[in-house]
């Protein structure tokens, strides 16, 4: 067996692990309960979404994609293009790769933040390099914060496969704010 091969198996076994575990303490769609959230910081909030305890964005039910990974800083987000995300001229659209890049900077940046304060993306800009196939199995967002602020955070994303290949890269401005 390949190391590409090995490296996207143990991404799907990743993925179901974090399914399940996410299944198992509740997880469903929906919105962070912002009381609860209040008092944690942006890295406690993101761990809480990796063990179903508070809910995931319906966006990641809509383009099948699923966080898989949170540290200080960082958030990976995994996702395999399907039909239902192809253009009309067969190719990957380009909303999959944005909305991938976005949740990765955007959750990203959320790790970085202290107790009481949210963001919101500001800007966004994406690059596509090369086109996903159908049959090229899993991809992978990874999101990386470069500085976060009191008012600003940017940070930096790219999506690659299981052989490292590049297929986007992102970078984002948010503002960051106390949240009500």
């Amino acid at each position: 067996m390949d190391t590409q091969q090995t490296v996207a198996e143990q991404w799907e076994a990743q993925l179901r692990a974090v399914r399940a575990r996410v299944a198992q303490g509740g997880g469903r769609p929906g919105v962070v309960p912002a009381q609860e959230a209040r008092g944690m910081t942006g890295l406690a909030v993101m761990q809480a979404l990796l063990d179903g305890r508070f809910p995931y964005a319906h966006i990641a039910e809509t383009l099948d994609f699923f966080l898989v990974e949170v540290d200080q800083g960082s958030a990976t987000f995994q996702g395999t293009p399907q039909a239902m995300h192809l253009n009309p001229m067969g190719t990957v659209h380009g909303g999959w790769y944005a909305t991938l890049l976005d949740s990765a900077v955007g959750c990203a940046v959320q790790t970085a933040l202290a107790p009481g304060y949210a963001y919101t993306t500001a800007e966004l800009s994406v690059n596509l390099v090369r086109g996903a196939r159908l049959d090229g199995g899993p991809l992978r967002a990874i999101g990386t914060v470069l500085h976060c602020g009191r008012q600003l955070a940017t940070a930096e994303g790219k999506i690659v496969d299981a052989q490292g290949r590049l297929y986007a890269h992102a970078t984002t401005t948010c503002l960051v704010f106390e949240a009500r």
